[in-house]
């Protein structure tokens, strides 16, 4: 490939990356309109099953997951992903170990087998962070039988590593291990989360 075609090629990418950007900037800001004074928040595209961390108006960190198999809906027991303004409420996992499986948000010592195929785990495990979500919009994600926080929402882990990039969950947002822990270390507790 010759020099001319290397640079339009690369022009054509970075147009197409900035456009993308500016969608997603886009996306955020007309929803969060109502919420002045943000300066962080993770956007979480069910459409592209992909998580952005923005700080400033700029993505720092994209991330491959996987949201419900189920699709999204709001109802306790449906196992599907919420949509709407959520915040980060807890957190849990930070002396957990890499692939380290909690039951109940604890780390027992029990360490998962991650699968890179797409094996589906007999124990649907939440491995190595949490980050438990809050809904913010009543009637959407906050309330009776609808309650994102109440039908424990989390952005965590997953065995099933070989899965992400495509629904495969029960309801929570699935990141693998290493994105889990790099999300979960920058940021914080009342962190926005806007799942659309």
């Amino acid at each position: 490939m010759d020099i001319k075609k290397i640079l339009l090629l690369s022009l054509f990418l970075l147009t197409n990356t900035i456009h993308a950007q500016k969608n997603i900037f886009k996306i955020v800001n007309d929803y969060m309109l109502s919420h002045t004074g943000f300066e962080e928040i993770i956007y979480v595209s069910i459409n592209e099953q992909k998580l952005f961390h923005i700080k400033s108006e700029k993505i720092i960190q994209s991330y491959n997951i996987s949201s419900s198999k189920y699709g999204v809906g709001n109802k306790q027991g449906s196992n599907k992903t919420p949509l709407g303004l959520h915040k980060v409420k807890e957190k849990y996992g930070e002396k957990t170990p890499e692939n380290g499986r909690m039951i109940g948000r604890v780390f027992y010592g029990d360490i998962a087998k991650i699968f890179q195929d797409k094996t589906i785990s007999k124990t649907d495990d939440v491995t190595s962070r949490i980050l438990w979500l809050d809904g913010m919009e009543k009637g959407i994600n906050k309330g009776d039988g609808i309650d994102s926080y109440k039908r424990y929402i989390y952005i965590h882990g997953t065995s099933e590593e070989g899965r992400i990039g495509q629904p495969a969950s029960h309801g929570c947002i699935r990141m693998r291990n290493k994105d889990v822990i790099d999300l979960f270390n920058g940021v914080s507790i009342g962190t926005f989360v806007l799942i659309l």
